[in-house]
């Protein structure tokens, strides 16, 4: 019996040591990996995260693209992702071409879903839960649908207001971040060093000192709501001519003295996590795969623990446009070894272009390790890990929620620059009747890279609620902006036998001589070859098209037809040679008349050549077309009799791919303002645009002359509360306004020119400097006092002065610090703005006025490129613009 009992025993100690093992391996199953433990310090989960990861996976954290789950195989993402522009679809084009189209119609309820769902998705269902950054533009207000529009960046930046670009910033990020939009690819912080650049609209203007305060502001409204913001494009988006993407060649001291200081801002003072490289060349080297920029400059010397993107599409762009690598596995290898972390495409399928690297060991492991655990640092800070989601409850309150619109009038309100305003034309008075003129007074439009608004006012909307019932406003068109008075022909119009289109035989050589390489049918002649040739058969610059068929029109008629293109080309019709332009000139159109019979089709054949690449071609005509600026010039003409005061609105045509060779305004606008100020009523003109606009030909005959560029969602009030006196404008230029687009490019921070700055046909100076802008009263500087005049380089000293207002209304003045250094070392700037503030006076009222001038503001690169302070004199200069300096003194900084 003792003998079972022992045994018994045995067996249950046996037992019981099993179940312990079991419970030690239920354990050890159970136990949590250290990166989903939010206890332990963040580069410690990168770590253990990162050792976790296969190749693949790795890839996958480094490449990010516009979509969703809709409509897709999940599967494709089962090794994760960087991030998702969620519902931002690619359009058209290819390599750096290629643009994106959003899908403004899902307002904040719907995208906060549909983002937690994508969420959900890559968290609970992918192997290591690594949740996604969705991001999204966000320049002047959040590209979606419901999201408040403020005023166009550069609109911000006429505010002079840092202040005010917080709140403005500040209330952006509220609205990106309850959709659950974590990163931002913004601000534009380049400097527009020519205003002929399209994207001038998109930055804070030509000056480094107000564009690092602007972008400063911003970033930092948007830090500490803890969602990532991407300043861009490093280093600088424009070249030559003002064209986009043109290559530079800036050497170190213009980099560090003009280029750099606000990208250096945004990231040591502003703290961005994130950055994105421009499409062009720097000295030769693109910029995205350009290790001088990404990785000695950005991470060794700045510190920058962030990571850095591509612009859309710019890796690929590196062999296509600058033909630097051999194809996309070489121009990948070289964007990621030289300091690019995330591979920014359009489409998913693009990854197998850039994939290849990853997995074959052409990228270092050191190198591919430190990119993605600069992503996953990025993803633990944002608490994704642990607080993935959104609450999708705050995101439907928002839907009605229009308490952001009083913001939204405010920054415009100070965005305005007053650029002239004869005999105080402005506010108005005395009126019962006021014509306005002009598109943009019912377009409202809101500027490159908006959404749609939370309820948009436009200028008529807000004239008439100002105006009242005592008050008539009458609204006509006009004139056009971008009057269209030819097409290209479409398909139905042409015939290749039974078919619509016609007969395209393309040849190797630029003599139509011999067989064609290929034949086909093109649905019509509208083409644009620009990155490579119609067709890889085509392997050399060099190809002649010979198009045949034939050309109907529906309705008997004469009709103007021809062709537009940028390269030889002839048009026969009905058997006739009617255009002969078969050697190249330049980009042209030529349009000749033309009898047409009802249904009866005429033989056509198109003969063009293209000696070297970059080709355009279309075959044109005006049916269908309808012409009306005379007719609407005339009815505004005659409605201008019966008003007491004209309000014309005329704006420029510009952007993303649309840099300006003139500055001008576009179409018949400059005829109707001249036709207006016939009238011999006052004329008051309000120019809508992000850049500066020449007006030789009408501003002398302008009563005054308001800038409001792109105001946003609010500008139709903020323009009428400012037209009747309600507020009293006080924005500045930052940008300079030519005379004329041969001085360009004109900035005022030039360095000496060592002979003068006039043409013998022209004067040097601008139209409009710098940091211009008047009131509707005026302002008085005086009493500048320095509290010391000799320094050493190591002290600050302040400068006061006394502001009055001695006019009859209260309003702001932006006054303005200049600093020149008198004598140095190596030619400096005639002028730079280190300092302003936006001060507010009530009529008559008096304010004492500082500034500290900080060791910081006299610094300097000597000729070996290290930052001194050279002892000398500082002339010390304060005043309204970058002309008006009224008040001036010497600082002296000693031994």
């Amino acid at each position: 019996m003792k003998y079972i009992i022992t045994k018994i025993m045995l067996l249950l100690v046996l037992l019981s040591n099993v179940a312990i093992a079991n419970d030690s391996i239920s354990v050890v199953k159970k136990k949590v990996p250290l990166y989903k433990n939010p206890k332990i310090p963040i580069e410690k989960r990168v770590a253990d995260l990162l050792s976790r990861m296969t190749p693949e996976e790795k890839f996958w954290q480094m490449f990010m693209i516009p979509g969703d789950l809709d409509g897709v195989d999940k599967n494709r993402y089962k090794n994760g992702i960087f991030g998702l522009q969620v519902s931002a679809v690619s359009q058209g084009g290819g390599g750096a071409g290629q643009m994106l189209s959003y899908n403004t119609q899902e307002n904040a309820y719907t995208l906060a879903k549909k983002i937690n769902a994508i969420q959900r998705y890559f968290v609970k269902e992918t192997r290591l839960g690594i949740p996604v950054i969705a991001f999204d533009e966000a320049l002047h207000g959040l590209v979606r649908q419901g999201a408040t529009a403020f005023p166009q960046s550069i609109g911000l930046a006429a505010s002079f207001n840092t202040a005010m670009m917080g709140q403005v910033a500040g209330t952006i990020a509220q609205e990106t971040r309850l959709r659950g939009i974590r990163d931002i690819l913004t601000p534009v912080v380049n400097i527009a060093s020519d205003v002929r650049w399209g994207r001038t609209e998109e930055t804070y203007g030509e000056d480094p000192f107000l564009s690092s305060a602007m972008g400063l502001a911003f970033v930092s409204a948007f830090e500490k709501q803890n969602i990532i913001t991407t300043p861009k494009h490093f280093v600088a988006n424009v070249g030559d001519g003002g064209r986009d993407s043109y290559p530079v060649h800036y050497d170190e001291r213009l980099l560090e003295e003009l280029y750099f200081p606000p990208f250096k801002a945004t990231i040591q003072q502003g703290k961005s996590r994130s950055l994105m490289t421009a499409y062009n060349s720097l000295n030769g080297v693109p910029a995205t795969s350009n290790n001088y920029l990404l990785t000695q400059k950005l991470k060794t010397e700045w510190g920058f623990k962030g990571f850095v993107i591509s612009d859309a599409g710019a890796v690929g762009g590196a062999n296509v446009l600058h033909y630097t690598s051999s194809g996309y596995a070489d121009a990948t290898r070289q964007a990621i070894t030289a300091g690019l972390d995330v591979i920014f495409q359009t489409e998913y399928e693009h990854y197998k272009l850039f994939i290849t690297p990853f997995l074959d060991g052409s990228i270092s492991q050191k190198r591919i390790d430190d990119a993605v655990s600069r992503v996953l640092r990025a993803k633990f800070e944002l608490g994704l890990f642990e607080n993935p989601y959104v609450s999708e409850q705050e995101a439907q309150k928002a839907l009605n929620d229009q308490s952001h619109k009083a913001i939204a009038k405010q920054a415009a309100l100070e965005s305005f620059v007053l650029l002239k305003n004869e005999q105080s034309i402005l506010p108005l008075k005395n009126i019962k009747h006021i014509l306005v003129v002009g598109e943009d007074a019912v377009e409202a439009r809101l500027g490159g890279y908006s959404g749609t608004g939370n309820g948009k006012i436009n200028i008529v909307e807000g004239l008439k609620k100002r105006a009242g019932e005592q008050i008539k406003v009458t609204y006509s068109k006009g004139s056009s902006r971008n009057p269209v008075s030819y097409i290209p022909i479409a398909q139905q119009f042409l015939k290749a036998d039974t078919a619509h289109g016609l007969f395209a035989a393309y040849f190797d050589n630029l003599t139509l001589s011999g067989r064609p390489v290929f034949s086909r049918i093109d649905k019509n002649v509208d083409f644009m070859w620009t990155l490579s040739s119609p067709d890889k058969r085509l392997a050399k610059d060099q190809y002649a098209i010979r198009w045949t068929g034939g050309l109907k029109a529906p309705k008997s008629g004469t009709y103007q037809v021809g062709l537009e293109g940028n390269d030889g080309y002839r048009l026969y019709l009905g058997e006739k040679l009617l255009i002969d332009k078969w050697e190249k000139i330049s980009y042209h159109t030529e349009l000749v008349s033309f009898d047409f019979e009802q249904d009866k089709t005429y033989p056509v054949r198109i003969e063009f050549k293209e000696p070297r690449g970059n080709a355009h071609i279309k075959l044109i005509w005006n049916y269908g077309v309808s012409d009306n600026r005379d007719k609407e010039l005339n009815e505004a003409i005659k409605l201008a009799a019966n008003a007491d005061v004209i309000v014309v609105t005329a704006g420029i045509k510009e952007g993303e791919f649309q840099d300006r060779a003139m500055l001008n305004l576009p179409g018949n606008q400059e005829q109707l303002i001249r036709a207006m100020e016939k009238s011999g009523k006052p004329v008051v003109v309000l120019l809508v645009g992000g850049s500066a606009i020449t007006m030789d030909n009408w501003l002398t005959d302008a009563a005054a002359v308001l800038n409001i560029w792109y105001p946003g969602e609010e500008g139709g009030n903020a323009v009428a509360e400012t037209l009747f006196g309600d507020y009293n404008p006080a924005g500045r230029l930052p940008v300079t306004y030519p005379v004329h687009e041969s001085q360009l490019p004109l900035v005022y921070n030039h360095k000496p020119t060592g002979r003068g700055d006039d043409y013998n046909n022209l004067s040097g100076e601008p139209l409009f400097p710098f940091g211009y802008g008047l009131s509707y009263t005026k302002f008085d500087y005086k009493d500048l006092k320095i509290t010391k005049k000799e320094i050493s380089g190591k002290e600050a000293v302040t400068a006061s002065f006394t502001l009055s207002n001695i006019g009859r209304y209260a309003g702001d003045e932006v006054v303005q610090l200049y600093i020149r250094d008198l004598l140095s070392s190596v030619a400096r700037p005639v002028l730079e703005l280190k300092g302003f503030k936006r001060v507010h006076l009530k009529a008559g009222e008096i304010k004492q006025v500082s500034f500290e001038i900080t060791p910081q503001m006299l610094e300097m690169l000597n000729a070996e490129m290290k930052t001194v302070i050279e002892p000398g004199n500082f002339r010390i200069m304060i005043g309204s613009s970058s002309k008006e300096l009224v008040l001036k003194d010497t600082l002296m900084v000693l031994k």
